[in-house]
């Protein structure tokens, strides 16, 4: 894995939010053909096992949700322990990520976010990824440091759709940051509701895989969590 080191404008405060989001309203969108390619970041710190275990139960609904929008290339990119930051290859089948899932155990550790955003951004550049899906509950990093990756990730048309376990404010207010930075969203579910994380998850692969319009209508058809999502990136 490795890391990206282009620099953003150094300005700070709402100005430089403001800049960032004008630049991202000229981006390209999503064009469509072949498979769409999401990049599937997990943080797999010791306290998160079941949630992992549970987005492996996930990621089959997810490439079938994706087939009828012309299917879907997913990385999984995960950290843990100390320092740890994997990403697999591009993976084309379900059953192929199950396994990859399932070789995994969680190991205590500090988040490692920054790593996540500074390899998608390394992806984006070798071959376009269309989102950036992140599950975790806490963030233990800079949040300038985070901003200024997501804002990279922003102009070059990555968003980064944020599900928080939990409500840690700290996290809370990071993850919010990340997802406006890249016209992305950001969505707090709780342990004790699998559907909520199923839905979203489904969500964001049909968006890798057809775009705006294909989450658009499969938002108005789910409701809920999934509608929510689809009206903070429209």
């Amino acid at each position: 894995m490795t890391e990206s080191d282009p620099r953003v404008p150094a300005k700070k405060g709402a100005a430089a939010v403001d800049q960032f989001l004008r630049k991202l309203a000229v981006t390209p969108k999503r064009g469509g053909g072949g498979r769409g390619r999401l990049l599937f970041g997990m943080d797999a710190t010791a306290s998160r096992q079941p949630t992992w275990e549970q987005a492996a139960r996930i990621q089959t609904e997810m490439f079938t949700e994706a087939a009828s929008h012309g299917g879907l290339e997913i990385q999984l990119c995960f950290f843990r322990g100390f320092g740890e930051c994997r990403a697999s290859s591009w993976i084309t089948d379900p059953e192929t990520l199950a396994r990859r899932m399932a070789s995994v155990t969680c190991l205590a550790g500090h988040t490692q976010i920054g790593k996540v955003l500074s390899h998608a951004l390394a992806e984006t550049k070798a071959k376009k990824v269309d989102a950036l899906v992140y599950v975790g509950d806490c963030m233990e990093e800079g949040i300038d440091d985070l901003g200024r990756l997501a804002g990279e990730l922003g102009l070059l048309g990555v968003p980064v759709f944020v599900f928080q376990e939990g409500h840690d404010p700290i996290a809370n207010r990071a993850f919010a940051q990340v997802a406006k930075l890249t016209r992305g969203a950001h969505l707090n579910f709780d342990a004790d509701s699998p559907q909520a994380l199923r839905d979203l998850l489904k969500a964001v692969a049909v968006f890798a895989a057809g775009g705006r319009l294909a989450l658009t209508d499969y938002a108005n058809r789910a409701k809920g969590e999934v509608l929510r999502l689809s009206r903070q990136i429209g």
